[in-house]
């Protein structure tokens, strides 16, 4: 691979910024939402999950009330 020069690899990067396709503040704000939404969605069904798995070993153990 080619050396190039500190100058050189600045040029570059700042072709290729120019090159990105930015979203606008809707698709940020939205995707953001969504992120947020997914993560308290997982994080429900986690829960529940660890709460049945946590009854059925205090079942087969024994343990608790």
């Amino acid at each position: 691979m080619a050396k190039t020069s500190p100058a050189e690899f600045a040029h570059q990067v700042r072709q290729e910024i120019s090159r990105v396709t930015w979203p606008t503040r809707k698709e940020t704000i939205q995707t953001t939402l969504m992120v947020f939404l997914m993560v308290f969605i997982a994080a429900g069904f986690f829960f529940v999950v660890d709460q049945v798995m946590s009854y059925g070993v205090r079942l087969v153990f024994g343990l608790g009330h």
